[in-house]
């Protein structure tokens, strides 16, 4: 059998990736220009930007404004555990702030947020439907850039009903070794079932600056949603990440009843 013609966007891809891993591109470097690699190598450009895709897919790479395509400060992608992050044991691991601090330090990078607390007396629609809220009640929020290594990796706010939250620790910037899930069950309100959704669409044009991405690319977008055991919803969560520096797991029994 003939072997495959490998296509030269291929062959580049291999060699910029042996060139990554090597370090003979460090993190933060930028590579050359598309049209620039084109001409040296007389190529069309197509063959160079599908090559650059490729890395920029597998989280290699990544393009920023002004600065053209770099070396991805994370080599790799973020792999996000979305059933095992939630258990108490993950998110308070070396009393860390929550599940997501707790999953980046584990990757050996250092977490930080950015966190704006206030309140809203009108949540988006999809919030509002979800949320338990009384008359003129309101909701607490906590908006957050969040980053790995002093690299904003993903934009989250979350919505508490204001009967719950106000005066509490979900209102401050730090709400304390195990995230707001540890003070929730604190108060009383133990979320026992989450839900998430997930959609891919491009960013919003504040959220492309906020990540520091082009609004070309596409994120990924969750929407967490914790109920008690009761079934009131009583924590909703939208998370945007730019979907070149994730990889989301899902791992559930089957039948656990017959185990």
């Amino acid at each position: 059998m003939a072997k495959r013609a490998v296509p030269k966007w291929e062959q580049l891809a291999r060699e910029m990736r042996s060139k990554i891993e090597s370090g003979e591109y460090p993190r933060g470097s930028i590579l050359p220009q598309i049209k620039e690699l084109a001409s040296e190598r007389g190529w069309h450009h197509e063959t160079v930007r599908q090559a650059y895709l490729a890395l920029e897919t597998e989280g290699l790479v990544t393009v920023r404004k002004g600065q053209g395509t770099i070396v991805s400060p994370i080599l790799g992608k973020i792999m996000r555990n979305s059933t095992g992050r939630w258990a108490a044991a993950a998110r308070t691991e070396g009393a860390a702030r929550g599940a997501f601090a707790a999953e980046i330090a584990r990757l050996g990078m250092t977490p930080r947020s950015e966190v704006a607390v206030g309140r809203t007396a009108a949540p988006p629609d999809r919030v509002a439907d979800l949320l338990t809220l009384g008359p003129d009640e309101g909701a607490v929020t906590r908006d957050r850039v969040m980053f790995a290594d002093d690299v904003p990796v993903q934009l989250a706010v979350s919505y508490y009903p204001a009967s719950i939250a106000d005066g509490t620790q979900l209102a401050e910037v730090d709400t304390g070794p195990g995230g707001s899930l540890s003070r929730l069950a604190e108060l009383g309100y133990p979320v026992s079932e989450i839900t998430e959704q997930v959609d891919v669409r491009q960013p919003t044009e504040a959220e492309a600056a906020g990540l520091s991405m082009p609004r070309d690319r596409p994120v990924i977008e969750i929407i967490r949603i914790g109920r008690t055991s009761e079934g009131r919803v009583i924590e909703v969560t939208l998370h945007t990440k730019p979907s070149n520096l994730w990889t989301l797991t899902y791992t559930w029994d089957i039948d656990p009843a017959a185990k």
